[in-house]
């Protein structure tokens, strides 16, 4: 009999090959957007060995299926076109992509203010109702979590209309809407944005391995993986899971909305690595502009950690897509939790300096929301004004546009007996305060590093000169330097200054 069996499982083994078919991936399907002015990859799989011929635009490409089966081709860069048209790719099948258009394609990513919708957002009854825009193309991954790499998911593209807005990011939909009206070109939105995600659960896990500088979290994670992985952290999961079930029937039978379900860590958003494996990784060379960002929450606890992992990630998702220094543009934290006395600091205000600290990378930018947020909700619902002070860096960096883009930020303090003068580059704007004339939300300190409020007033285009009378011989100055500050500092152009700190003290 073992003949026999070896022979049936040899035969079965030879049938994929007997019956290859051609396989793209999610990304390349009708209605989808290719990057303009770009070598534009497309790939897939086959047989090993199969001729594959790639034909758009005029252009016939072809290729031969490796030992694995995975074949790529290059497509000569192309200028944006808005009328649709078909993508021929023919292996051992054939398969043809239709209504494709060449523009601006931008990831979406972050956490859950990147992935909140359209739907839950101010006005989102209204910007949906706006939202019926043919070269407009909306695509989002679909949550997953594993140590395994992933090369494909389950999603494709769609024409934006009020259905399929309503449900997409509402950072991302505006910020689309403002590029694809003002530059008038098709434009790809990719909404790859997970709830409640860590940072280092968008990086690749062999990347944390080996940088010492994540050896401390790594050694947390590597902890958590073993207690849980045991027997007993299985088991206990599996026990909270039965009486998650329990509590959800009678719930269910008593008309009343059922308790959230546990998570499990092992396949959640927070594992080092996960995101990027299950999420990142499928999405990794389809060709785009650049990212938009909007994520941190779940690392403010990291403050230390987060200014190299920040960093690290940007650095980390160019590598990958091997396209160079592509734009980077994130949002700063907003204002969030009570309303303290000035001098009270919060790891809020730390970790915004971290997000601050990343512009030293080429082609980042970030928006200040520091007057967007609500104090106890970690959802802020205006996410127009979010996507209107984000969109602002392309159009003025990538795009050419003559308009103003980025907050006023700290320059230089000089002391003057009881005083300090603070200069700011407002980038060919000046200073303006909203309200009243008084500069509010500064913070001073002398040499016992007590800190003070401080009253503002601006002296010409570009500073303040901040005092207090509790401080005779000032030493630092903190603008906006809470959780939730009170501050009133802008742009003549409306965008508020950076939050700032002139100290290093712990």
């Amino acid at each position: 009999m073992k003949p026999v069996i070896i022979l049936l499982t040899l035969s079965l083994g030879w049938v994929p090959a007997l019956h290859a078919e051609l396989k793209l991936p999610a990304l390349f399907g009708d209605h989808m957007v290719l990057q303009q002015k770009l070598e534009d990859p497309v790939w897939g799989w086959d047989a090993p060995g199969t001729k594959i011929t790639v034909s758009f635009a005029g252009q016939n490409l072809s290729t031969t299926a490796d030992a694995e089966g995975k074949w790529k081709v290059k497509l000569t860069p192309m200028v944006a076109n808005s009328t649709p048209q078909t993508l021929t790719v023919t292996g051992s099948t054939k398969r043809e992509i239709q209504d494709v258009l060449i523009g601006e394609v931008w990831m979406c990513s972050g956490q859950s203010n990147m992935g909140f919708t359209l739907q839950a957002s101010w006005n989102g009854d209204l910007e949906a109702a706006a939202s019926n825009l043919p070269e407009l193309r909306l695509m989002s991954v679909p949550l997953l979590g594993t140590q395994e790499l992933q090369n494909d998911f389950k999603g494709s593209w769609e024409l934006s209309t009020p259905e399929t807005a309503r449900k997409f990011t509402a950072v991302g939909f505006l910020y689309g809407r403002y590029l694809q009206q003002i530059l008038h070109v098709p434009v790809g939105l990719i909404n790859n944005s997970w709830g409640g995600s860590n940072a280092e659960a968008w990086i690749r896990r062999t990347t944390l391995e080996q940088d010492p500088h994540f050896k401390l979290l790594m050694e947390r994670n590597t902890a958590q993986e073993g207690i849980l992985d045991s027997p007993k952290g299985r088991a206990d999961s599996a026990s909270a899971l039965e009486v998650w079930k329990e509590k959800s029937e009678k719930a269910k039978a008593e008309g009343k909305p059922s308790p959230p379900q546990p998570s499990d860590w092992l396949v959640s958003q927070h594992r080092a690595g996960n995101i990027f494996a299950g999420m990142l990784n499928p999405t990794i060379g389809y060709g785009i502009k650049g990212v938009i960002w909007y994520q941190g929450e779940s690392n403010v606890g990291q403050v230390d950690e987060y200014t190299y992992l920040f960093q690290s990630m940007i650095k980390e998702w160019r590598k990958e897509w091997g396209q160079g220094d592509f734009p980077f543009y994130w949002v700063q934290l907003p204002n969030y939790d009570a309303v303290k006395p000035m001098g009270c600091a919060g790891d809020w205000a730390s970790f915004r300096e971290t997000q601050t600290q990343a512009l030293i990378l080429p082609k980042t930018g970030q928006a200040i929301t520091i007057d967007l947020g609500e104090g106890t909700n970690l959802h802020p619902q205006d996410k127009l004004d979010v996507a209107q002070r984000l969109v602002r860096w392309p159009l003025a960096q990538d795009y050419g546009m003559k308009i103003s883009y980025r907050s006023p930020q700290f320059k230089s303090l000089v002391i003057r007996g009881n005083q300090a003068q603070v200069t700011f580059d407002c980038y060919g704007s000046k200073l303006h305060p909203f309200g009243v004339n008084e500069a509010i939300g500064f913070t001073v300190c002398g040499a016992d590093k007590v800190w003070h409020p401080a009253t503002g007033s601006i002296v010409g285009a570009n500073e303040v000169t901040v005092s207090s009378p509790d401080v005779t011989a000032p030493i630092a100055v903190r603008y906006a330097w809470a959780n939730n500050p009170v501050c009133n500092l802008y742009s003549s152009d409306k965008l508020p200054v950076t939050p700032f700190r002139t100290d290093d003290f712990k």
